[in-house]
């Protein structure tokens, strides 16, 4: 296990809270942590719709904000490494690994396109392949495309 830093973007919002019936509020502020930016931004934009309509909250938009910065992680050299370190932490959940990415269909292409003839070719229907494209038949369905005006 090694450590790495890595791109975050933090939530922060400075909030002052009115307990119910009180006319003071009491200043807080909190963080949250994202991978991506656009994650962080349509976060900040539902957290400020949210308290803005409560009567108890007002929201400083000052210093309200997503900044990127840098937090230090660890790095693990495999899922089993994962496993290996949160074994007995409780409520741990694997990270979902899925075969089905673009190896596996990059694969099933270069495959099929191996045993396709190549188009053009005297008494060649479709489907054949014209260098790395393969060309399908004509009995495909007919497809509706929709548009928003």
């Amino acid at each position: 296990m090694d450590i790495a830093w890595i791109q975050v973007f933090v939530l922060t919002l400075s909030e002052c809270v009115a307990p119910a019936g009180k006319t003071v509020c009491q200043e807080q502020s909190f963080e949250l942590q994202f991978l991506t930016q656009a994650d962080c931004e349509y976060a900040l934009q539902q957290l400020v719709s949210l308290k803005q309509e409560s009567e108890a909250v007002i929201i400083d938009p000052a210093r309200a904000s997503c900044a990127p910065t840098a937090r230090q992680q660890q790095v693990f050299a495999s899922l089993g490494a994962i496993e290996e370190a949160n074994r007995d932490t409780e409520n741990w959940q694997a990270p979902e690994i899925k075969d089905t990415g673009p190896a596996v269909e990059l694969a099933s292409h270069q495959e099929r396109l191996a045993r396709l003839p190549v188009c053009g070719e005297e008494g060649v229907v479709a489907p054949c392949k014209v260098g790395d494209i393969i060309v399908e038949g004509d009995d495909a369905e007919a497809v509706d495309v929709w548009r928003r005006n």
